[in-house]
């Protein structure tokens, strides 16, 4: 009869769950760090203006359909294309969508800027219903002159948009003036943007 104790199965059962909780914790840690990282550096000035390999440069050819149903004082507002961005002023161009929260919060903003009569604004429904497009409209007010449907996307993309709402200054010779991320708050309509859509309309040598 032996009188060895029996083995304890769950001698090493600690060390193993501790290597096991590393391996879940690491890839979380990471991200984590990644994720601080991320934040400090869009911090650092202002947040908005994160860089744009578009600035600079011609907009993208493109050419969008008519938001359908869509009129401003009885006539059916038109798509939008890259021709009309060139030699027709200073033209802010605002990516928006009905399901985003943070577009309801600065619509009231572009309908102040539509009051304007140095700029025009023209919108790009990103991955929108039109009936909810329209309705959105309806609710809160159209400042927009064009609307282009971007029903899946691919002009965003082209455009180097992050998310909606971005908002983009467009000089009238067609080049990409300013790119704003996110929505409009007082702050970015009287400092950085008003500074962008002014350099834009100043002759160009």
């Amino acid at each position: 009869m032996s009188t060895d104790a029996p083995a304890d199965p769950t001698n090493e059962a600690p060390d193993g769950r501790r290597r096991s909780g590393w391996l879940v914790a690491v890839p979380v840690l990471v991200f984590a760090a990644l994720a601080v990282l991320f934040l400090y550096r869009l911090q650092q000035g202002d947040p908005s203006r994160l860089p744009s390999a578009l600035l600079g440069r011609p907009v993208p050819a493109f050419a969008l359909p008519p938001l359908d149903g869509l009129a401003r004082d009885g006539t059916a507002l038109p798509g939008l294309a890259a021709a009309d961005l060139k030699g027709r002023g200073v033209t802010l161009v605002n990516v928006w969508a009905s399901w985003c929260g943070p577009c309801r919060e600065e619509h009231p903003y572009l309908m102040k800027l539509a009051e304007r009569r140095d700029i025009r604004i023209v919108g790009l429904n990103y991955k929108d219903q039109p009936e909810n497009a329209r309705r959105f409209l309806g609710q809160f007010g159209n400042p927009f002159t064009a609307v282009g449907v971007d029903a899946s996307g691919r002009v965003g993309i082209e455009w180097g948009v992050y998310g909606v709402p971005e908002t983009f200054v467009v000089a009238p010779d067609g080049t990409i003036a300013y790119k704003h991320v996110g929505p409009l708050t007082p702050a970015a309509v009287d400092g950085p943007l008003a500074a962008a859509i002014t350099r834009a309309a100043a002759p160009r040598p």
